[in-house]
């Protein structure tokens, strides 16, 4: 069977010159975690003795509708401050731009205030990604492009993506930049393969976007499949991963790093044990026999 590359353990965000790990931990749930900043500092160290090194979180992660905006964040820079020689060894992203109850807003003067708020709560002077979390339709492009290059001059971010936006916002947005986007943060799953049949992926190849995918699992429903289509994607998967000694979720993060996009996948586990697991995708191979059959699956009929 003809087999596709096994993916690097790293590799560059865009054209930015930041190198990352190739699967990133994402901290939407760590507000929920035990023990609170102990608890994190610990998976911290989980995913970076992992090979990990890229942490995804963002401005909103903590917000339960009511209360908690920017707790992520806080927490996060607890730990920093805590350990002050982590940092160092930690790729960091966060996003801004959604401010409830608004809900987005993309305006100069909010942004401008939304990355110095996040820098604050991180207790950083920068982070090496910073991306717009979902298009605010009310802000002009060229005013968000003004932002992102003078973000970018201030030494405040490394580099700059989006995340949520269309090929045609993304089109938009980069013809006014005048420094490339480095990355572009879609939901992307084996059970939500969208952004692999619209185009998304054909832009960021063609652009130099490296792909983020939130939510690989689907939002947890390859581990409880509802309906046929479903059952047959995880049942895929899980034959894959079983031959080679794995579960379902590290056959999904594998199959999505089998794209030429060369597709990021985020861990939102908060279980060191799993965290560890999913580094054994760097040493698994898909045959093209075998990942079209997942994606077979997923579009729930055949290939034409």
């Amino acid at each position: 069977m003809s087999t596709l590359p096994t993916p690097p353990r790293r590799r560059a965000l865009g054209a930015s010159g930041i190198e990352a790990s190739t699967i990133a931990w994402g901290m939407w749930r760590t507000t929920d975690i035990d023990d609170g900043v102990p608890s994190l500092a610990r998976l911290a160290h989980a995913a970076l003795d992992a090979g990990i090194d890229l942490f995804d979180t963002a401005d909103i992660y903590g917000f339960d509708g009511k209360n908690g905006f920017g707790d992520a964040e806080v927490m996060l820079g607890e730990v920093f401050a805590s350990e002050p020689n982590l940092g160092s060894r930690i790729v960091l992203a966060t996003k801004g731009g959604i401010m409830p109850p608004l809900p987005y807003d993309q305006s100069r003067s909010y942004m401008d205030s939304a990355l110095d708020a996040s820098l604050k709560r991180l207790q950083v002077e920068r982070v090496e990604l910073y991306q717009i979390h979902r298009p605010d339709i009310l802000t002009h492009p060229q005013e968000l492009a003004g932002f992102l290059d003078a973000a970018l001059a201030s030494g405040k971010v490394g580099a700059v993506g989006v995340s949520n936006f269309t090929v045609h916002q993304i089109e938009t947005l980069s013809a006014l930049l005048g420094t490339p986007l480095a990355t572009t943060q879609p939901e992307i799953s084996p059970l939500r393969i969208d952004a692999i049949d619209n185009g998304e992926m054909d832009q960021a190849m063609r652009l130099g976007l490296t792909p983020l995918a939130w939510s690989p699992l689907g939002g947890g429903r390859l581990m409880r499949p509802e309906g046929d289509r479903e059952h047959s994607v995880a049942r895929a998967l899980a034959d894959w991963g079983e031959e080679r000694g794995v579960d379902r979720t590290v056959a999904a993060y594998s199959w999505l790093m089998a794209h030429p996009a060369g597709i990021i996948p985020i861990i939102g586990s908060q279980n060191a044990g799993r965290i560890e697991a999913a580094a054994k995708v760097w040493d698994l191979q898909w045959s093209r026999e075998e990942w079209y059959a997942v994606f077979t699956a997923a579009r729930g009929a055949p290939l034409p």
